[in-house]
Order: C-alpha cells, then sequence, then structure tokens
C-alpha cells in the first residue's frame, strides 16, 4: 500500500519536509504523524491514512515533496505482502493532465473543454493567477493546464478566453505568436564563486513566499509612508510600574500591548484605515471588527499571525495572548487560519534596535503600523528642553484608499493615545 501526499489546501501543491518520523520496519497506526511538511508560513503535520509496517519509505527531511507524490510504502495491518502492485482498493494515480491540443487556426471553434479535475481539490495555479480568474468571472476548472501536473499558468488562462472569444464570434482565435504572454525575463545565473568563496544556502518555502508576497504587495499597492514620534516618557513609567503585577499573573506588560489598544482606539476614529479595497466590484469594505496582526520576528522568517476582538480584550488578555501567539510563530505552531483575517498590522522593531523604517503594507489590508526603538532625546517643553523618550513611528497606506490628511490626521490622534494613555 502506498501513502501519497494529500491535498494540502487552497493555492498549496508542494512543501518541504521538515521532520520525518517513521522509518522502514516501523508499524504505523491510522491518524499516526508521519512527517512535518513546511508549507506557505506554516508547519503541518502530516497523518497517515491507514495502519501497517512500513516497508519503504521514498523521501526524507530537507526534500520538496508535491501533492501526489509517493511518501512510503507499508503492508496493511492483517494483509499479506503482495508483489503485484497497487491493491485494489487503493484509487488509481490520475495522470497528469495533457496539454490542450492545438486546433488548427481555420477550425471551427466551440466552447473550450473544461479541463478534468479531482473533485473538492482546487486546481494547482498561483494566488495571482486566482486572484485575476476571480476578477474576470472564470471558473479555473474549466480550464486546461498546461504545466507539470497539470498547473495552470497566464499563457493557459489566455488561450482560454481566447477560445472563449472565438465561440461568441465564430472566428478562430489569433495564433499565440501574434499575442504572446507578458513574462518578466528569466533569472540570470551568475557564478559568484570565480571572485572568491562563498556558501550556498537554500531558499527556504518560507522566504520564498514572504519574497512573493512582498513583491506583490509593494508592486500592487501604491505606498506612502507617514513619520512621526510619539513621547512615551510616562507610558514606559506606567509600564515599569505595572509589569511585576502583570509577572505574577505569567503575563509579559510590552509596549506592543499598549500599542494594540492606541491603534484600536485610533482606527475606530479612523475607520478607513480598518478596511479594504475590493477591486473586483470597487468598493470598500469597512471592517466593524478589530482583528490586528503582529509581525513575529522568527529565525525562519517574518510571520504575521493575527490578533482577534482586541477592542473586546483588556491589556492582561492581550499581553498573554501576544505571548503565546509570538510563541506559536517562533516555533512554527501557528496554524493557517490564525495568519488570516487581519484588518490592520503592526511591526514593532523596537525591542530589536533601529528608528523609523517603511514597512509594507500586508494586503488586503490598506495600511499598516512600524514601530521603532524609543531614545532619550531633548525636547521643548513649555519653553525648557527636557530629556524625553521617543518613539519613531512609521504609518504606510494605500494612496489608493487613503489620502495624505486623513493619513495626518490618523498619525495624530495616535501619538496622542500614546502619550495620554490611561490604565
Amino acid at each position: 500500500m502506498d501513502f501519497k501526499l494529500p491535498p494540502l489546501g487552497e493555492g498549496a501543491d508542494s512543501g518541504t519536509v521538515v521532520n520525518l518520523f517513521v522509518k522502514e520496519g516501523d508499524q504505523i497506526a491510522r491518524d499516526q504523524a508521519i512527517l512535518e511538511l513546511e508549507n506557505e508560513k506554516a508547519v503541518a503535520t502530516i497523518p497517515s491514512t491507514g495502519a501497517g509496517t512500513v516497508t519503504k519509505v521514498f523521501v526524507k527531511a530537507g526534500e520538496k515533496i508535491s501533492v501526489g507524490q509517493r511518501i512510503l510504502s507499508f503492508n496493511e495491518t492483517g494483509a499479506a505482502p503482495s508483489s503485484q502492485g497497487t491493491p485494489k482498493s487503493e484509487a488509481k494515480p490520475t495522470a497528469e493532465p495533457a496539454p490542450a491540443p492545438a486546433k488548427d487556426a481555420g477550425e471551427p471553434q466551440g466552447e473550450p473543454e473544461p479541463a478534468k479535475a479531482t473533485p473538492g481539490v482546487p486546481p494547482p495555479a498561483s494566488p495571482s493567477l486566482r486572484k485575476l480568474a476571480a476578477d474576470l468571472g472564470i471558473d479555473l476548472t474549466r480550464v486546461r493546464g498546461s504545466e507539470r501536473g497539470g498547473r495552470i499558468v497566464l499563457a493557459d488562462l489566455r488561450r482560454y478566453i481566447e477560445q472563449l472569444q472565438s465561440a461568441n464570434s465564430g472566428k478562430a482565435p489569433a495564433p499565440a505568436e501574434s499575442n504572446p504572454p507578458v513574462a518578466k525575463p528569466a533569472p540570470e545565473q551568475i557564478d559568484f564563486s570565480k571572485w572568491g568563496p562563498v556558501e550556498i544556502k537554500p531558499f527556504s518555502p518560507l522566504r520564498q513566499v514572504i519574497a512573493r508576497r512582498m513583491t506583490e504587495n509593494w508592486n500592487a499597492i501604491p505606498h506612502v509612508t507617514q513619520f512621526d514620534e510619539a513621547d512615551i516618557t510616562q507610558l514606559e513609567a506606567l509600564r515599569k510600574k505595572h509589569a511585576p503585577e502583570y509577572e505574577k499573573k505569567g503575563a509579559r506588560l510590552t509596549l506592543t500591548s499598549f500599542a494594540l489598544k492606541a491603534v484600536v482606539e485610533t482606527l475606530k476614529k479612523h475607520p478607513l484605515f480598518n478596511c479594504s479595497l475590493d477591486e473586483a466590484s470597487n468598493e470598500l469594505v469597512i471592517k466593524k471588527y478589530f482583528h490586528i496582526g503582529i509581525a513575529v520576528d522568527t529565525e525562519a522568517g517574518l510571520i504575521v499571525p493575527v490578533l482577534r476582538d482586541v477592542d473586546k480584550k483588556n491589556l492582561l488578555e492581550l499581553s498573554k495572548e501576544l505571548e503565546d501567539l509570538a510563541k506559536k510563530a517562533r516555533e512554527r505552531k501557528v496554524s493557517a487560519e490564525e495568519l488570516k483575517g487581519g484588518s490592520f498590522t503592526i511591526s514593532n522593531q523596537g525591542g530589536i534596535g533601529g528608528a523609523h523604517f517603511t514597512p509594507i503594507i500586508n494586503r488586503p489590508e490598506v495600511a499598516i503600523l512600524g514601530i521603532g526603538r524609543g531614545i532619550m532625546k531633548p525636547v521643548v517643553r513649555e519653553q525648557k528642553i527636557e530629556p524625553r523618550l521617543m518613539m519613531p513611528l512609521g504609518l504606510s497606506y494605500d494612496h489608493r484608499v487613503i489620502d495624505g490628511g486623513i493619513a495626518a490626521r490618523f498619525i495624530v490622534d495616535l501619538v496622542k493615545s500614546f502619550q495620554e494613555f490611561q490604565l
């Protein structure tokens, strides 16, 4: 009996083996953890679908595997070993769909033949292509993919649209050469070792996801960053005063805890910052909930879990939940669901260092707050120079939705929330 990698969910068709829990000769039970797979921004445990004795393991830690790929073979409990191939009870592997045969340019075209799809499993395609298809109202299950494993690429979507247009107009579609898909130049392979010693490290699946999403966010959103500073002298004194009390209750009172409350108070006054732009319908979706994403620095890369209903929780609850969620993120135990549904994001680098920076907006949100390390500065107050603890702020916002004047008012109110914070 072969155990193969099952479907991983929407938009995911591969991952990297982090840990392998079984070896040849091991007895396994149904639903027993077989391996841990790194995909997107989480590490998922893949359970066995059967029970028996492992006869062969086909993967190893560090290897990238795809949905449908064989992971191991085992003799089912109560079944005799067989050398006759796959048992009848096992479903035959689905053949990779071949590219749609090109029709003669003069041949009459009907509606494109729908691609074969496994029920309940979305066709393999990139998130950006899924978004484009959704915007155009196209069902990707009807598009035949030409890449390996039936993966759908832009050229396949373009070909499908041309066939639809041809079916409606009665004309044959133009040859592919006359309207080639726009593609970025192939990356140049450079041998850096000819200039000196180098070390090669793999670009992990997490870093690939971060790179792709950052690029998409930066290219899709016209960013503007509004800078300011908040005097947190009194706030820091308040934090130090109550920190021991919070520690006795099992929580760390940090500036991020205060930032959560200050941000939500300001979002209530400026709901435009707590919305998303629905590009398909050209509508603004104003969210009545306050789910705040917290950027967590981990050894594997940046992960942004979401704290739900921040407005309904007190400072102690937020401090405990914030610490728990950050710990799960660093241990790669955060679930995919805990990474979704944010309405605004905070990236606090104060614990590391650095001052102002320009954070990249986390789509489909329209704004993100970057917080730097507070430093003592000479500040003029009531015609006197005093040392004050000043915290740098950088508010990046989507200029399609938010204008500079609105952003300036938001950050003025946010600074006021920090400076006048009360427990």
